[in-house]
């Protein structure tokens, strides 16, 4: 059996030095000398198209919002018309103008006589008056995706919570 062993030890040093030397070597400098590994390259600058950035942080942003006014949880209402509104300033300050049209000023003219009134009903408490401002806004957002040239893009009010995890009744502290 020593026999044997011996030959099989002496294979195995053998493909060991030989592992080491190819990367110690002076191949292992060509190694280096070649593109870096893509794990290791600088991450690229986040340049996100604005359907990205409607999907990312407006539409669930706006159905929070909904969900959180049909629970009357006004101030998790009163949260997600504040993260809402930031939303669309990210989205207006990452794409300021998308095929020619100035995106700000597409936001602001579709929503901003909305933001009050939806603003004022949460303050209130005031459920009717919340469906309606909130129906307002959604058909304002509608109403800029027409002009933009996507009308088949249709917002509404969420009819379900996509949030399993989330509580949108309002806790009694």
């Amino acid at each position: 059996m020593r026999k044997f062993m011996l030959p099989v030890m002496a294979f195995g040093l053998l493909a060991v030095l030989v592992g080491i030397a190819s990367t110690t070597g002076p191949g292992a400098a060509q190694n280096e000398t070649q593109e870096p590994r893509a794990a290791d390259a600088e991450p690229a600058p986040f340049n996100p198209q604005l359907s990205a950035l409607m999907s990312m942080l407006i539409q669930p942003r706006h159905a929070k919002l909904g969900l959180a006014g049909q629970a009357e949880n006004w101030p998790l209402a009163g949260y997600m018309l504040k993260e809402l509104r930031q939303g669309f300033a990210v989205v207006g300050r990452v794409v300021p103008r998308w095929k020619g049209l100035p995106v700000p000023d597409l936001v602001e003219a579709a929503l901003e006589q909305q933001w009050a009134t939806l603003d004022f009903a949460i303050k209130a408490g005031e459920p009717r008056q919340f469906a309606e401002s909130y129906g307002k806004l959604t058909q304002g957002c509608n109403n800029c995706h027409t002009t933009m040239d996507h009308p088949f893009i249709v917002i509404k009010a969420p009819n379900a919570s996509a949030w399993p995890n989330m509580e949108f009744k309002p806790q009694g502290r």
